[in-house]
């Protein structure tokens, strides 16, 4: 709660005195391959889907950058596990997510690896059946984002990585491994 509070206390005084914290603006659109897995089972399921995704990029430093999100999720199981056995395991996520994060980055022309964490909502149904849990809800539950990629490009407006969001809540995990571009804004 006292890192929130200063956080916010910083963004007041940096609006007040007019300093110039946010360097450039841009738009980010991704678009990959779903999958959502449980955190346990016996076999090895993870359910293939869609996933899409936008960004305002907030560029503070050129190794740091601020990401406000909205994206979509979709998710579902074909009844069999990764080895295409038949299975009655599966974790299925259909949901719009909404949240904030953080990119670290190395701040290399033309191939720039980064890292990134964050924390959102998921507001959708989600059902985790394994030998373990039994869990079906719909609705509005916490998730926290981890991503890790490379910005390719002479300006890095190219993004591939492999973006995750951790949902406790149901016991599983959903994310994709997403293509995406970056459109500056003029301002």
């Amino acid at each position: 709660m006292k890192n929130k509070l200063l956080i916010l206390l910083l963004l007041l005084i940096s609006h007040i005195t007019k300093a110039q914290f946010i360097k450039e603006k841009s738009l980010n659109a991704q678009i990959g391959y779903g999958l959502s897995a449980p955190y346990d089972s016996f076999s090895n399921v993870a359910n293939g889907g869609f996933f899409l995704q936008g960004e305002l990029v907030l560029t503070a430093a050129s190794w740091v950058e601020f990401r406000p999100y909205a994206g979509f999720i979709f998710t579902n199981s074909n009844g069999k596990d990764l080895d295409n056995n038949p299975t009655t395991e599966k974790a299925e996520s259909k949901a719009f997510l909404l949240g904030g994060k953080t990119r670290l980055k190395a701040p290399i022309p033309w191939i720039a690896p980064y890292v990134e964490g964050g924390i959102g909502v998921s507001v959708g149904k989600f059902e985790t059946f394994t030998f373990f849990d039994d869990i079906s809800k719909s609705g509005v539950i916490y998730h926290i984002p981890f991503s890790l990629g490379l910005e390719l490009g002479r300006y890095n407006n190219v993004d591939l990585g492999l973006t995750y969001f951790f949902q406790p809540t149901v016991e599983q995990f959903a994310g994709a491994f997403a293509v995406g571009l970056t459109f500056p804004l003029n301002w």
